[in-house]
């Protein structure tokens, strides 16, 4: 069965061939937004943090399959709101994968969308970056021989989601 946001071609042998489109495309957007933003080399972890988190929240913030070139620009506000310090995303994206997978099964067939979009996720919990620690004492002062001040090892989310609302901001 084919699942919303997905094309297919039928083979010879009666199959299917599913493309992930709604994910593809997810990846895509958030991909030239982080690009035009400039914050960080595309062929950094960093910038794969913050492309992975947007990804994410895009796919799981388009409830109806439609993400149109002209209806990016009106979801940029939503993303912001999702993307934002003081939004609980992490709670957000777990309820609405639990939901994708609910209704993958509902489907009857695996949903390769979904399946992309589960290893994003399982990257972004599962790898730690080094990075700056955001909730250090303010005023604290660099450790001397440090350029940036003290770094922590942080899940990747929590520094991608943070650069992936600044690239919202900064289109």
């Amino acid at each position: 069965m084919l699942h919303r946001g997905q094309e297919s071609t039928d083979g010879t042998g009666g199959g299917e061939l599913t493309v992930p489109m709604a994910w593809l495309y997810a990846e895509y957007i958030a991909d030239e937004l982080l690009r035009t933003g400039d914050l960080m080399p595309p062929t950094s972890f960093e910038f794969r943090a913050g492309r992975d988190a947007l990804a994410l929240t895009i796919f799981l913030s388009d409830t109806d399959g439609e993400l149109s070139g002209i209806r990016v620009v009106s979801q940029l506000e939503t993303w912001l709101s999702l993307t934002a310090y003081d939004q609980p995303w992490q709670d957000w994206v777990r309820e609405h994968m639990a939901r994708r997978a609910a209704e993958a099964v509902e489907c009857g067939g695996p949903a390769p969308d979904l399946e992309l979009a589960t290893a994003a996720w399982r990257w972004l919990e599962e790898t730690e970056l080094l990075a700056p620690d955001l909730d250090a004492v303010p005023g604290g002062g660099p450790i001397p021989g440090e350029d940036d001040g003290p770094k922590v090892w942080t899940p990747a989310w929590r520094l991608g989601l943070p650069l992936g609302h600044l690239a919202i901001h900064l289109f």
